[in-house]
């Protein structure tokens, strides 16, 4: 198939175009830096924006997978940061969704957030695609506007939209807090993290990646929404431990209890990164399973030393 991979040089864009590359797809890559990929037959350069001509790079194509977007950051400093969102994630995508409708495109793949179900669960209770979408923040609220205008271009044209709502996602090259912590868990460093019985959703690279090369061509994923995870929920403590083990260190972890550490992150002004350590955010991939017949096709363990492998020939950040 002919596919346009945007954000071909992040995080999940390289990992689909490696994998659908080696499959004998045909690729096109839309990116604000230039790069040279051998499994890229051409490439563009350029902002998603709502003025940017993408007819060139979507002439011909079958499917559109769009991963290019203004993503979260923490402590945003732009003066209006929903209209900083609104502007790529919400007019810039749908400019590119109407161009691809127009031209003949069958597909389009959206990457979404898990963020639009919202920030938390109750423990014990996911997050389905039924529920009714509560998104807490700027860029969350951008995410959910895009889905919702996506689905009008699949009601006003042939052009079949899938919407992808993952939670968070690690693998080699992950960046961020992810990065961090395995650096931390490196480096010995005691973490009071150790007594967390909370549940979380992750999904691994390798799962994300297969998941969306399922929905490129599966008849059943046409306008429809799907959340995907590794299919295990597990603590923050849990994490620490395996992906300590993959690592080949060991965990140092203080048995902290959860209500001091809650309370100590209250009066640091720290309630969002207490949220992520110790809340609960599960999601349920029953849809996906069965609609798709699609189950993850790493564990967690597999996809963290995949991981490990990674930033143990790396190094990153370590020294």
């Amino acid at each position: 198939m002919k596919i346009l991979i945007t954000g071909y040089t992040g995080f999940i864009g390289k990992a689909i175009t490696v994998y659908l590359g080696s499959k004998g797809h045909q690729l096109v890559g839309w990116s604000r830096q230039r790069a040279k990929f051998n499994h890229l037959q051409k490439s563009f350069t350029g902002d998603i924006g709502p003025y940017t001509d993408f007819r060139s790079a979507i002439s011909g194509l079958d499917t559109v997978i769009h991963l290019a977007a203004r993503v979260h950051v923490m402590n945003d400093k732009v003066e209006n940061p929903l209209a900083a969102f609104r502007k790529v994630n919400v007019h810039g995508t749908i400019n590119l969704a109407r161009q691809a409708a127009d031209s003949g495109v069958k597909r389009f793949i959206y990457i979404s957030s898990i963020k639009v179900n919202g920030e938390q669960t109750t423990y014990g209770c996911a997050f389905s695609e039924n529920d009714i979408p509560n998104p807490v923040g700027p860029y969350a609220i951008s995410k959910l506007e895009t889905e919702q205008e996506l689905f009008k271009i699949a009601n006003d044209s042939s052009m079949e939209i899938i919407i992808i709502r993952p939670p968070i996602v690690y693998g080699p090259g992950v960046k961020a807090n992810f990065r961090s912590m395995m650096k931390w868990l490196y480096k010995g460093a005691p973490l009071p993290l150790g007594a967390i019985k909370n549940k979380r959703s992750l999904v691994g690279l390798g799962n994300l990646v297969d998941f969306i090369a399922t929905c490129i061509e599966h008849p059943a994923a046409a306008n429809e929404i799907f959340l995907v995870s590794d299919g295990e929920d597990i603590s923050t403590s849990e994490l620490l431990r395996r992906t300590a083990r993959a690592l080949g260190v060991p965990a140092r972890l203080l048995p902290i209890p959860t209500m001091l550490l809650k309370a100590t992150a209250k009066l640091a002004g720290k309630n969002d990164m207490a949220q992520r350590l110790l809340g609960n955010l599960q999601v349920d991939i029953s849809k996906a399973k069965k609609v798709l017949e699609w189950s993850p096709s790493f564990s967690i363990d597999q996809e963290l030393e995949k991981t490990a492998r990674w930033f143990l020939k790396k190094k990153y950040n370590v020294g």
